[in-house]
């Protein structure tokens, strides 16, 4: 478990957070879910980047769906965020992890492995120093974009 002092700045605009001390670890309010949750590196990531996507991409945090459960081979799965458009259909993959971890191939085949069930146009990686914003359009060579698209 993490503590707040003991987390990176990360790779985005200073959001607004509210974190609390605890006696075994830190938490933060969860900006979707609307609830207190432990604090570990990779919940940094993934509060920074909806503070993101919504701020300052316009992404409705009403159409965001953290750990979102999809079924992959008859086995539960759960996406780090999920973003939906204004009439339900996912239109963003974001998978974050930690940002000791760095993003890999390995990270792109897991996000990929979601989207063999979601089918969103976009997939996002990030470690909160780094991301990578994917097209997953199947009728062209898979590209890397230059940002995160805008809502």
């Amino acid at each position: 478990m993490s503590r707040l002092s003991d987390l990176p700045v990360l790779n985005f605009a200073r959001p607004t957070l509210v974190a609390r001390k605890g006696d075994k670890h830190d938490e933060i309010l969860c900006l979707v879910r609307k609830k207190w949750v432990a604090l570990e590196p990779e919940e940094w990531v993934r509060q920074h980047l909806i503070y993101h996507l919504s701020e300052n991409l316009g992404y409705p945090m009403g159409l965001m769906a953290v750990e979102h459960t999809l079924i992959l081979n008859d086995v539960a799965k759960r996406a780090d965020l999920v973003c939906f458009n204004k009439d339900r259909k996912p239109v963003l993959l974001a998978e974050c992890k930690a940002p000791n971890i760095a993003l890999s191939q390995k990270t792109l085949d897991q996000a990929a492995r979601y989207n063999l069930v979601l089918k969103v146009p976009t997939l996002l990686l990030t470690n909160g120093l780094n991301h990578y914003a994917v097209a997953t359009d199947t009728t062209k060579p898979i590209a890397v974009l230059g940002s995160i698209p805008e809502f």
